[in-house]
Parts: structure tokens; C-alpha cells; sequence
């Protein structure tokens, strides 16, 4: 591991740990309104494509309710019926991805990555795409604070290469605090844009 590689663990575990300990009544709150306002467990489970494209297990709060696709699209508006009304609110100020700290010190993800996705997208990707495996999947990354849900698959994707290329302690801190001023600001949860791929489909289908 390079001195890049070594900040950037040491900077995780420092950031992480703190955070994880000041949240444990909020998470506990979290999982009792989970599991008083819907049926189910409030963590939710699901096993993605980390670093070099090994699979690790995910966590969130479970947003969603018991039974529905766990490998659909993602809600592109509030109205989803898929979603809780907690559920909502836990997107909507992206306290779903709490609990992803604890793979943060488990080390399978980092605070600043690509976010992780679907270990069958992986086959989807171009040989650049799939640079964003080269790194471990983070908390948030470059994407995340460049559009979010205004961005296309295809834009995500580059965004993440471009983070790989140029990935170092600044950028990082950069995107840390571009993040908590975003999660207190107005931001762009859903899937506004379709990838250009169903962008281009729907449109053949309409004429």
C-alpha cells in the first residue's frame, strides 16, 4: 500500500469511528421507526461488486418494502410505490447509507469512492468503466457531488474512471466536505436522466 493508500485508510478510520459512535442513538431510533412503520428487518442486506470486483455484503436501512425487486431500477421520484414513508425520508436526506460506515471500518468500502454497485452490472462495463473497480467503492465520490441523480449511467461511470485517474488526499477531503454541505442543501436523490442506452430505446419505441 502506497502513502496515498495508507492516508486514506487512517483518514476512514478516523473519520468513521468517531461518527459511528456519536449516531448510535440515532441509529437505534432508526431501526425501531423501521420496524414499528413497516414489516421486515430494518437493515438491509445486499452483496456487491467491492474492489477488483470482489463481492462483499452492503448495508443500508431498509427503504423499501418486504417482497419487492431488490435488484429493480432506482425510484427516479417520491411517488415510487416500492418505497416506505420512512423510507423516503431516509433517502431523501441520505440517511440510508448510514450504516455503511460499518463497512467503512470493516474495510471493505471508503468514505470516497465510486459508490458500489451490482455485481451483474460489471459485465455491462467497457475496459475504462471498469477502472472504477480499481479502487475500493466509497461513501460517496466524484459523481455523487457532480449531479447525482441528474447524471446519466454513462456520465456516473466516467466520473468514477476520472476519480481513479486522478484520486488523491485533497480531492478526497474536497469531496468529504462538498458532501456534508450537500446533505444540507437542496440535492437530486432520484434518477432524473435515463442512461443514454434507455434514453435511446425509449425514443425508438416512440416514433
Amino acid at each position: 500500500m502506497n502513502l496515498y493508500g495508507i492516508s486514506k485508510r487512517v483518514l476512514d478510520i478516523f473519520l468513521a469511528l468517531p461518527v459511528m459512535a456519536l449516531l448510535l442513538p440515532v441509529f437505534a431510533a432508526m431501526v425501531i421507526i423501521i420496524r414499528l412503520t413497516s414489516n421486515g428487518p430494518a437493515i438491509f442486506r445486499q452483496e456487491r461488486a467491492g474492489k477488483n470486483g470482489r463481492p462483499f455484503v452492503f448495508y443500508k436501512f431498509r427503504t423499501m418494502k418486504l417482497g419487492v425487486d431488490a435488484f429493480g431500477p432506482s425510484p427516479k421520484s417520491d411517488k415510487d410505490p416500492r418505497l416506505t414513508r420512512f423510507g423516503r425520508f431516509l433517502r431523501e436526506h441520505s440517511l440510508d447509507e448510514l450504516p455503511q460506515l460499518f463497512n467503512i471500518v470493516k474495510g471493505d468500502m471508503s468514505i470516497v469512492g465510486p459508490r458500489p454497485l451490482y455485481l451483474s452490472q460489471v459485465a455491462e462495463w467497457n475496459e475504462r468503466q471498469k477502472r472504477r473497480l480499481l479502487v475500493k467503492p466509497g461513501l460517496t465520490g466524484l459523481a455523487q457531488i457532480s449531479g447525482r441523480g441528474e447524471l446519466t449511467r454513462e456520465e456516473k461511470l466516467e466520473l468514477d474512471a476520472r476519480y481513479v485517474e486522478t484520486a488523491n488526499l485533497r480531492l478526497d477531503c474536497r469531496i468529504i466536505l462538498t458532501t456534508v454541505a450537500q446533505v444540507f442543501g437542496k440535492k437530486n436523490i432520484y434518477e432524473k436522466r435515463y442512461s443514454q442506452s434507455e434514453y435511446t430505446r425509449k425514443n425508438d419505441q416512440a416514433r
